[in-house]
């Protein structure tokens, strides 16, 4: 039996060699992985798996402004399709790329991304239909959201006079105050309190009235640092900050931390089960600043140039999830994934918040960092099983569906037929709700000629979202904590739902066991066993 900790040194190893790679180095393609041992399962039952889709510049849906309705929906579908065929369980969409939105809103004008023209209704709720979509084949939704950008790249650098770029009724043109040029953007500027409760109102006309299953932010806050640019807001400082903090940078971090906190409280307090995560950039410090940071030498980092304070967040139970974006290979000197993996892991432990690992799918056969390790096609599959050494590490969100579509050196087969084979279910959270519904009573079992069909009547006290289907070969009923076990999950949507197994193959025996869950994935007991023999 391989204990976690002299795995993880050997896997590391199987992939860098016994140096560390230089620049000018080229990788050994290591076809061999370590053999997992017992306490090493090949798959893993509570495990998010998601993909992010970026509507900003149409990066990944739509795949270009002007589409019809038609063809934006079943662009849609498809990339749905695709996810869940490669064993995700959610989907992160962009909602509010550039202050816009992507379903009629008070706070912002309808996206340029789909009709062309910034403010052009497309003559549906995209929302509204991509939540349900992603509902029925039992995906998560989570909303994305960026808090501050007003604009992408202006071609040149900006300045207030921009704003006559904007149609008129533009919140951004309607309060000028609020706005700062900083590079070649436009962005609200986070010190000014009436922006923040603008964020906040934004993100709550969602959470209302849609039925998403998380609030999502990424790495947007304060803006990436400009060489020899500093960040327009002295006045606002002066205004609003000065006299509580001695240093402009503690002010600032002081903004995003209270707005992460605000709209964490916001949020539980009109739907509890709706959960915040964030996904910041990989480094919260280097460790020649702070020895409690990690062991790298990033350019950039959250909490000196970000203002994002993670760790703040994590240790106040701001967030329900951390997704930090390690967008490295294992073993890169300055930004080790091995490395900062075991970081945030330690971040997390006996914290009320759950570590996913943001994946650099969209770097797989490129040459990056000036090292050559994303031309091995073992290199992402050995994160993720890196990842599942770690006790800590709840999930996974891949960037981006468009990267996973083109499925580099097979990743996307990799991800269907090997890692994410086996379904799996979204860890629950405890701190907001550890109540299990109550177990499936009422189970019908039909012989057709597609499979073996269930039928599953809802108790009327029941507050149960989708049903878990298991599998045993034989008679007797096995570990439903075995993953392997694990066929499928169907969402419930009627009263009487019904799953079709078409694996079932004729003559054989089979005993199966459902079992409820929740909004928050808790897990009522298995129902009684059914035997069946397949015809």
């Amino acid at each position: 039996m391989i204990k976690k900790k002299k795995f993880r040194s050997l896997l590391i190893a199987s992939v860098i060699g016994s140096s560390v790679l230089l620049p000018s180095a080229t990788i050994g393609y290591a076809d061999t992985i370590p053999s997992q041992g017992a306490d090493q399962p090949k798959y893993v039952k509570h495990e998010l798996r998601a993909a992010w889709m970026a509507s900003v510049l149409n990066i990944d849906w739509p795949s270009k402004p002007g589409l019809s309705i038609p063809q934006q929906k079943a662009e849609f579908i498809q990339y749905l399709d695709e996810q869940k065929q490669m064993g995700m369980n959610a989907v992160v969409m962009q909602i509010k790329p550039t202050a816009d939105a992507f379903y009629p809103s008070k706070y912002g004008l309808w996206s340029e991304y789909l009709t062309g023209t910034q403010g052009k209704d497309p003559g549906y709720d995209p929302l509204a239909f991509m939540v349900e979509e992603a509902h029925k084949r039992n995906m998560e939704f989570h909303a994305w959201f960026n808090p501050y950008r007003i604009t992408m790249s202006l071609g040149k650098e900006a300045n207030l006079s921009d704003l006559q770029k904007l149609p008129e009724n533009h919140p951004a043109r309607q309060h000028p105050e609020w706005v700062v040029p900083y590079g070649q953007q436009l962005y609200f500027n986070p010190g000014v309190p009436e922006v923040q409760k603008f964020v906040i109102d934004g993100i709550m006309e969602v959470v209302k009235n849609y039925d998403i299953d998380a609030v999502h932010m990424d790495d947007y806050f304060y803006p990436y640092k400009i060489a020899g640019k500093e960040f327009p807001d002295q006045n606002t400082y002066e205004q609003y900050g000065k006299n509580q903090f001695s240093n402009i940078a503690d002010w600032r971090r002081n903004n995003v931390n209270n707005l992460v906190k605000d709209i964490n409280e916001a949020i539980k307090a009109e739907k509890s089960y709706v959960k915040f995560g964030i996904s910041p950039f990989g480094v919260w410090r280097n460790k020649n600043v702070d020895p409690t940071g990690s062991d790298t030498a990033a350019g950039q980092t959250n909490y000196d140039d970000l203002y994002a304070d993670t760790r703040t967040w994590i240790n106040n139970g701001d967030i329900d999830y951390i997704a930090p974006q390690l967008y490295w290979n294992i073993g890169l000197p300055v930004a080790d994934y091995a490395k900062l993996l075991d970081w945030w892991s330690k971040e997390v432990e006996g914290k009320n918040v759950q570590l996913y690992i943001g994946q650099a799918t969209y770097k797989i056969n490129t040459e990056s960092n000036g090292v050559q390790n994303w031309f091995n096609p073992e290199e992402m599959p050995n994160q993720i099983k890196l990842n599942r050494t770690y006790e800590a590490f709840k999930g996974s969100m891949h960037f981006s569906a468009k990267d996973l579509r083109k499925n580099p050196l097979g990743i996307a087969d990799r991800l269907s037929n090997e890692l994410y084979k086996q379904p799996a279910i979204v860890p629950s959270m405890p701190w907001i709700d550890d109540t299990p519904p109550e177990s499936p009573k009422a189970i019908n079992v039909k012989q057709k000629q597609e499979g073996i069909e269930f039928k599953v009547k809802e108790s009327k006290h029941d507050d149960a979202s989708y049903y878990a289907i298991y599998r045993f070969d034989g008679k007797k009923a096995g570990d439903i904590n075995d993953s392997n076990n694990l066929l499928d999950t169907v969402r419930l949507e009627h009263s009487d739902q019904t799953y079709l197994d078409k694996t079932a193959v004729k003559g054989q025996e089979y005993t199966y066991v459902i079992t409820a869950l929740d909004r928050t994935h808790n897990e009522s007991s298995p129902s009684r066993p059914i035997p069946v023999r397949a015809k």
